[in-house]
């Protein structure tokens, strides 16, 4: 076993979504010179919004978790959290039934070092490009 493992958002999506962000703020602009109605425009500046703030995410959060000797470091958009492995709770995969298919998520309970909270992450397949039942298992065997 290496080192260190990592997962994150597969590089294509990253890109992909920074196209969308593209395509959807030159959509806004064409609708503000056009001076198209206001729902519309509201929607092109909401879908620009959401698809920067995905695109944003997955390039700033790389890798979205990764595993060494020391514990696990997740990443977000906004923080990023490096925990020992004796603060490691939990680690279980969650399986839900979304539009008629089963999905499985990556649940981690993790206790901070600076005020000994409690903090949840939960993570899907788009964040570790990776089953997250693949990534449970390799986490488990590390945990010992």
């Amino acid at each position: 076993m290496s080192d260190q493992q990592e997962w994150s958002t597969p590089g294509g999506l990253v890109v992909m979504a920074w196209v969308l962000a593209v395509a959807a703020l030159a959509w806004f602009v064409l609708l503000r010179v056009a001076a198209a109605d206001a729902p519309g425009q509201l929607l092109a500046a909401v879908a620009t919004i959401g698809l920067g703030l995905a695109a944003l995410s997955g390039t700033r959060a790389r890798p979205r978790l990764s595993a060494g000797p020391d514990g696990l470091t997740v990443r977000r958009l906004t923080w990023s959290l490096h925990v020992p492995w004796s603060r490691v709770d939990g680690i279980r995969v969650l399986r839900t039934r979304r539009l008629g298919r089963e999905t499985s998520l990556l649940e981690l309970d993790l206790r901070t070092a600076v005020d000994d909270g409690e903090r949840l992450v939960v993570l899907g397949r788009l964040e570790l490009g990776e089953d997250p039942e693949e990534v449970a298992e390799a986490l488990h065997a590390r945990l010992g």
